[in-house]
């Protein structure tokens, strides 16, 4: 039967009440007394010098407050990246200056140059308009190849040439892949796409800066994953503010998917200039700033080979890629291509030789950065196409081809040639799940049907893996991570017994509100309704490292868990006390505590009653009160992991591809709530889909942005979607947190996407046409033009 509360249970989300009901606390919600408004003057091109800016007809408009340029930003530090990459000839990356507001240069069409502060956002606007930028234009560099060329045009003067770094891993096994690739039996080699993706979270970012002259104390509200971060970088290294006098608030965030990870210009603007003026400052961006400001995903082209021996057994692996940074650096794009894609590319499989090759490259473009699933959706993709080719090379079966290579149970824990180990898992038994689930042999007959109706039918299977909870700090710190990677909750218990979880993780849609309390509920043997979730707000939860990477539950769920059992432990102390007993013998189940072996007990209520009314207990031994405060550091990223078939039409006459039918077993360790599970997993399918048959984003050769609007842009709707058959009962809890759980909300995005183009490709195949690829999105123009070249 299942459960109606706890872990395990399908609890409704609490949260869902204020979304629905339009009572939700958005950032674009808050307004303060006095409070102005701010629009940005951007460029209009991609690469030019920038002679001056004349803003003086523009200062003298109705409303306008001030108008800031770069040069009130000299002396003012720029935005930082988080992490440092080491090429393989052991130099670090190059890194350039990112400044607030455009100094000297413009290097990508929306780069902010000037903005404007007036009474109202009409005004600013207008006054924005008015603005004279003298810019010399300069040719554009956008694509990689070309930029890397002898004699390309630089994005950055003062950088010896537009390749940020030149990264190899593992550099030891680079010759002996080399041999085992030029001896194998088989090499299947393939180029191929990773397309460049604007995140369009349903909520627009927006910053909201205020300053207290009275206390010095600046405060910005913003729609961020992670607060304290935002505060970190912000204050340390651009603004220079103190972290006791700089306050982040990130209220109700209507979604992220990683784009609102990153520190913006636009936060460290309104910051600073709520202080330069000594009055709120409020930015809201529009839907179209948001194409040219908001940091971009993937972006990679690849060229892939997989070596092969006479029975299918994998023998080596070699990528070169050319991932694109755009023209600076993002706070983790960096990070991104190298160590959460490259240690990914061992895949479920047992191949025992891998180098990966990666040249991160500057171009005048919107900075990329992470992207749901950051890296690991394009190791997946990489990996998981070329299986596929390899496996109608040689004629062997797609999935049996696979089952030869996985990873046993019996293997694990598993440590892979890509620096990483594997702690669980079971991937024959989510492919058998999924084969199950998709009616896999009763295929053919709908194939018959399709053909019937004059479509050509075809399936595509993928078997991927992902590390998420990323971790440990010790680990990511020797590769080059600028902050520790650990997470924190502060349990405070009232004197009535209800509790308030204070927690660093910041929910942007994954229901913290309502799977925390269940898993503290069921500890204690409480009702959900007793715990209370904080979050978004540094003046009042502990410094944490926010929500991205599938981190929430498996380290900010185990810092609470672990703060929690601190709680725990003091109250069967008291409650020893109170019975008279040792407080080793004492248990606590279903909100009671009991002395082991007899009929001693004493309510949850009582025990925290008596925490802050200490009348009745030795003082010298338990100080009053119940709150604690744990940081969790894991040992170990977690590896959720699944199989994925996918089924689609193709109508031979258009090259139109419909998704028929899409079955998705994934084992994501232990499951809190079962149908916030489903959710996220319906989410990522959602956006995997989206790029693997609509979603692009281009740039002409002078760059600009010609897929600058949902005009443009193609957005997944619900008619481009089936209805997923959904399964994570394959489940191999992971081995070293303390709820064996393995994180969920972006394995949908990792592993469809090449499912959708392995099913396209049968689809062709069957029909009789020679194509073993095509680059997403698998538009019809797309589609048509392979199966008519």
């Amino acid at each position: 039967m299942p459960k109606d509360s706890g872990i395990g249970a399908s609890s409704k989300r609490r949260e869902d009440i204020r979304f629905l009901t339009g009572t939700g606390n958005y950032t674009d919600d808050i307004n303060l007394n006095g409070q102005a408004y701010v629009a940005f003057l951007r460029s209009d091109v991609a690469h030019g010098t920038l002679n001056g800016v004349d803003s003086s007809a523009a200062a003298g408009m109705p409303g306008v407050v001030r108008i800031f340029t770069g040069a009130d930003f000299e002396g003012v530090g720029g935005l930082p990246c988080g992490w440092q990459v080491t090429d393989r000839h052991g130099q670090p990356m190059q890194e350039p200056a990112h400044p607030v507001l455009a100094q000297g240069k413009v290097r990508h069409v929306g780069d902010p140059i000037a903005a404007v502060v007036a009474e109202t956002a009409a005004q600013a606007r207008d006054a924005a308009d008015a603005i004279n930028a003298d810019i010399t234009e300069l040719p554009a560099v956008v694509d990689m190849s070309a930029a890397l060329a002898e004699g390309s045009p630089k994005v950055h003067d003062d950088l010896t040439s537009n390749l940020c770094y030149d990264w190899g891993f593992v550099e030891e096994n680079k010759d002996a892949v080399a041999a085992a690739i030029d001896g194998a039996h088989h090499v299947t080699t393939l180029e191929l796409v990773n397309n460049r993706l604007v995140a369009n979270p349903m909520e627009p970012r927006v910053a909201v800066g205020d300053y207290a002259a009275h206390n010095g104390e600046s405060t910005l509200y913003t729609t961020s994953q992670n607060p304290h971060v935002i505060r970190l970088l912000m204050g340390a290294f651009v603004l220079g503010i103190p972290e006791h006098k700089l306050r982040v608030v990130a209220p109700d965030v209507g979604g992220g998917f990683g784009s609102k990870i990153f520190h913006y210009a636009e936060e460290a603007f309104c910051t600073f200039a709520a202080k330069a003026i000594k009055r709120p400052v409020k930015w809201t961006s529009t839907r179209s700033e948001a194409f040219i400001t908001d940091a971009h995903g993937r972006d990679h082209v690849t060229k892939i080979e997989l070596a092969l021996d006479a029975e299918g057994k994998f023998l080596a692996l070699r990528t070169d890629t050319l991932a694109n940074m755009g023209a600076y650096l993002s706070t983790f794009s960096t990070s991104v291509p190298t160590w959460l894609h490259g240690t990914l590319m061992a895949g479920n499989y047992t191949t025992p030789l891998i180098y990966v090759n990666v040249k991160a490259v500057f171009t005048n473009t919107v900075p990329v950065d992470a992207y749901r699933g950051a890296g690991r959706p394009e190791a997946t993709f990489q990996l998981e196409r070329v299986i596929d080719k390899a496996a109608r090379e040689m004629g062997i079966d797609p999935v049996e081809l696979r089952r030869r290579n996985f990873i046993q149970p019996d293997q694990f824990p598993y440590a892979t040639p890509v620096a990483v180990e594997y702690d669980t898992g079971n991937y024959d038994a989510t492919m058998d799940k999924a084969l199950a689930l998709a009616d896999w042999d009763g295929f053919e007959a709908r194939a018959a049907e399709s053909a019937a109706n004059g479509k050509w039918r075809g399936r595509g299977v993928n078997s991927y893996i992902e590390a998420c909870g990323i971790a440990p700090s010790a680990l990511v710190g020797q590769l080059g991570a600028r902050a520790g990677l650990y997470e924190s909750a502060t349990v405070r218990v009232n004197a009535t017994g209800g509790l308030v979880v204070m927690t660093g993780s910041h929910s942007h849609g994954q229901g913290h509100e309502t799977a925390f309390p269940q898993v503290i509920a069921e500890m204690i043997g409480i009702d959900e309704s007793m715990v209370e979730i904080v979050h978004g707000d540094t003046a009042n939860t502990p410094m944490g490292m926010g929500t991205y990477g599938s981190r929430s539950i498996a380290v900010g769920g185990s810092a609470m868990v672990r703060a929690a059992e601190k709680i725990i432990n003091k109250a069967k102390k008291i409650a020893a006390h109170l019975m008279e007993a040792s407080d080793a013998d004492v248990e606590l189940a279903n909100g009671e505590f009991t002395v082991a072996g007899t009929d001693k007990s004493v309510a949850w209520g009582d025990v925290c009653l008596a925490a802050y009314v200490p009348h009745n207990y030795p003082l010298e031994d338990i100080e009053p009160g119940l709150e604690e405060t744990a940081f969790y550091d894991p040992a170990n990223f977690t590896y959720p992991a699944g199989a994925y078939i996918c089924e689609v039409e193709v109508d031979p006459g258009t090259g139109q591809v419909s998704i028929e039918r899409f079955t998705a077993a994934d084992d994501f360790g232990n499951v809190i709530n079962p149908m916030i599970v489903e959710g996220q997993v319906h989410g990522g399918l959602g956006q995997g889909i989206g790029q693997a048959l609509l979603e692009n984003c281009v740039y002409d050769e002078n760059g600009q942005l010609v897929s600058g609007s949902f005009m443009d842009y193609a957005m997944p709707r619900a008619d481009d979607l089936p209805n997923f058959t959904v399964d994570h009962s394959c489940q191999t809890p992971c081995t070293h947190n303390p709820l064996g759980v393995k994180g969920c909300g972006e394995a949908g995005a990792i592993g469809s996407p090449p499912a959708v183009v392995n099913a396209v490709v049968d689809a062709l195949q069957r029909g009789g046409k020679d194509v073993t690829h095509i680059d997403m999105p698998l538009s019809p123009s797309r589609v048509w033009s392979a199966m008519n070249s």
